[in-house]
């Protein structure tokens, strides 16, 4: 694809802009996007810097927390707003002094702050039927909270049935 600007170099910056509900592609080259300030160019690039960037951004981001002391990690000393600045921890208890903080940037990342991993080949099928027990009895705690004693019912039973077919692979 050619430049839109020049139409003489290979366009790399592809940029889409939407204003007013109304979309426009731009295919720039290198040069033509730097002297256009369209964009800056920045070769370097981690993930800390985009960590950074996330929790420094108050408008897609809140983060309201009122402390009269500035939070520290008890192993390291690393405080919160260090964090903010570098997007790097200083130790592993960093996790546990900042995780009321961390959840909401996990679950907006994530989608969950439960790491749930991959399952493996071996062990699938009894892995697979240990969630499903768990979370049917999350529905089953749900149920019973609403006062919907027949779906409780349905539910109960199907934990019963999973747990005998599970206990019953387990004997062979």
């Amino acid at each position: 694809m050619i430049c839109d600007n020049c139409g003489k170099r290979v366009a790399t910056v592809h940029i889409t802009k939407i204003e007013n509900g109304k979309k426009t592609d731009f295919h720039l080259c290198e040069q033509c996007a730097i002297s256009e300030n369209t964009i800056s160019i920045n070769t370097s690039f981690s993930i800390s810097d985009l960590l950074t960037g996330i929790l420094n951004n108050t408008e897609y981001f809140p983060l309201k927390f009122d402390f009269q002391e500035e939070l520290k990690c008890p192993v390291c000393g690393l405080s919160y707003n260090r964090f903010r600045e570098t997007g790097r921890f200083g130790c592993s208890n960093c996790y546990k002094t900042f995780g009321d903080r961390l959840n909401p940037l996990f679950r907006r990342l994530h989608g969950n702050i439960n790491h749930l991993g991959k399952i493996p080949v071996r062990t699938g099928g009894k892995m697979k039927k240990v969630r499903e027990i768990e979370k049917l009895k999350a529905a089953l705690n749900f149920a019973v909270k609403n006062e919907e004693y027949e779906k409780a019912a349905e539910i109960r039973d199907r934990i019963k049935e999973l747990d005998r077919i599970s206990k019953g692979e387990e004997n062979k």
